[in-house]
């Protein structure tokens, strides 16, 4: 039996930019539009070009290397030509494969926020489609408020979608902008829309999660027929969030109510990698992962001991609904560790390192693994840091230097204008090669200091860390009062454009932070000369 395409499109970069707390910078966006390219995602929405600074510089080059990359705006203004209209210019100029225009699909919106006649409306829905077409780029429209709309005039929403689908739309997408319709009216109107003259293969559906529900609208509106579905990493999103792709992706791939009727591009293997994407965004995000999201979630596979463990140890099925490890998730209660065991062996597989099931050595670092994630380390949006550990407690890391200590201080003092000064003076003492080297560097922040220090002399080496940036530096509090505990993470690069991530935990933040700078550099080290970066650093 053949099974049907569904498309996924990805609009984190986009309307999970609208989420509150969440602010993109041009460094993310190509992070994460990477991390969505790799996974396999068919569609990478990467923001609105012209609209801000930041999305006129992302898609001043295209960012994906499989998927199709997409740029967002509005339909030409009414009673502006397609050729005139500046918003789509930036559009057509825009380095991207497709465009996804908003449209807007309720009469109420038309009168209201557009302030133009229904007819001004679809004409500029028709000639915007025509020009991207025109220049050889896939056209989308999102047509906004559209269940709302439907419900409201019924003709009009359906009006809006046909003329997106006749005049050249590769999709038309259904939104539930507001988030409330439920899966029966979804469904419902889905099926009206196709029934109407647009089919399934070229439908997508944008659902809100407002009542909770926008992973099962979604699903619903598959059922009825649409062959597209957007989303986000995780959920985010304005208000209550979109669907989040990361529970969508594996409900679609493992439950036989979907995969023995659809297919998606991420086939098994890549679904092992969906822990890994969603843990690794909510660090570049700096937040917590949610421990009960899901799938993905460190409580998703876990259960307290008891009958439940104990039938677990008989029948792992017996209380999970898919197998941990087919997401890249971990059982968290076993009495053996064969399992956990099997994870570790199938990571390390993967970094180039090939240990055996019963090598001493493995037992030593999945017990320190453990012992070190329950203190705060978090590996999965750290993979420079694992991949050092595992290969520090293999004995394959050569002895480039010594730290023989730092030391840092903080003055805050008053300019001769009066004005607070803080200043900072870090003192970095290395060997090499049994030369003793001594750094000091000035800076205004303690750890900006502790890095120029660090790196100011290399002795032999030198030479290879020039080009060591560090791109960004994220810090979290692993508890309250003063003596907390805090976790930092260090994202870095260097000239080959290749990005790394660097874990570091103390009670002591300028510690915690040096940790995750000496990683940094050391895997810089091990990077130039091949001994590590398979995984960490794609």
């Amino acid at each position: 039996m053949t099974r049907e395409r569904i498309y996924l499109f990805d609009t984190t970069l986009r309307d999970g930019q609208q989420t509150p707390g969440i602010d993109f910078s041009v460094e993310d966006k190509i992070a994460i539009a990477s991390m969505l390219d790799e996974f396999g995602i068919d569609y990478v929405e990467g923001g609105y070009p012209g609209a801000n600074p930041t999305d006129t510089a992302f898609f001043a080059e295209r960012r994906t290397s499989q998927a199709t990359f997409v740029a967002f705006g509005m339909t030409k203004r009414p009673g502006v030509s397609v050729s005139n209209d500046p918003g789509i210019a930036s559009l057509l100029q825009a380095r991207s494969d497709a465009v996804c225009f908003v449209a807007k699909s309720w009469d109420y919106h038309v009168q209201v926020a557009l302030g133009c006649t229904n007819e001004e409306n679809l004409e500029s829905i028709a000639e915007s489609v025509k020009a991207v077409v025109a220049a050889g780029k896939e056209a989308l429209v999102d047509c906004e408020h559209f269940f709302d709309g439907y419900k409201a005039n019924p003709e009009y929403a359906l009006a809006c979608a046909r003329t997106a689908y006749e005049n050249g739309a590769r999709w038309v997408v259904l939104c539930d902008t507001n988030g409330g319709t439920q899966p029966p009216e979804v469904r419902a109107i889905v099926e009206a829309v196709i029934a109407f003259g647009v089919p399934g293969d070229y439908l997508g559906i944008h659902a809100h999660n407002d009542t909770g529900q926008a992973v099962a609208n979604s699903l619903a509106a598959v059922e009825a027929g649409v062959r597209q579905i957007q989303g986000t990493l995780n959920g985010v999103g304005e208000r209550c969030g979109n669907a989040n792709l990361v529970t969508l992706i594996p409900t679609l791939a493992l439950k036989s109510a979907y995969n023995t009727r659809f297919e998606t591009a991420i086939d098994a293997e890549r679904l092992t990698n969906l822990t890994r994407l969603s843990h690794a965004f909510d660090e570049l995000l700096n937040r917590s992962p949610d421990h009960q999201m899901p799938y993905v979630g460190a409580s998703a596979f876990a259960t307290k001991a008891g009958i439940h463990a104990s039938a677990l140890l008989k029948d792992p099925r017996t209380y999970e609904h898919v197998p941990p490890e087919s997401v890249g998730n971990f059982r968290k209660v076993m009495v053996s560790d064969q399992g956990g065991k099997a994870n570790f062996i199938n990571a390390l597989k993967r970094r180039g390192i090939d240990v055996a099931k019963d090598d001493p050595k493995l037992d030593l670092l999945i017990s320190i693994v453990k012992e070190r994630e329950a203190s705060g380390y978090a590996y999965e949006g750290a993979d420079a840091s694992f991949e050092l550990l595992a290969r520090r407690t293999m004995g394959t890391i050569p002895d480039f230097f010594t730290l023989d200590g730092f030391r840092v201080m903080i003055e805050r003092r008053f300019d001769s204008h009066g004005r607070i000064k803080i200043v900072s003076e870090a003192v970095v003492k290395i060997s090499i090669d049994g030369q003793t080297l001594m750094s000091v560097a000035e800076a205004e922040g303690p750890v900006n200091a502790l890095d120029l220090a660090l790196r100011k002399d290399f002795g032999k080496y030198q030479h290879e860390i020039d080009d060591l940036v560090l791109a960004d530096f994220k810090v979290r509090i692993l508890n309250g009062g003063t003596e907390a505990i805090t976790r930092v993470l260090i994202e870095s690069t260097d000239s080959s454009g290749v990005r790394w991530w660097t874990v570091g935990v103390s009670d002591n933040i300028i510690d915690a932070s040096f940790q995750a700078l000496m990683d940094s550099v050391i895997y810089k080290l091990m990077k130039n000369r091949q001994l590590a970066g398979k995984i960490a650093a794609e």
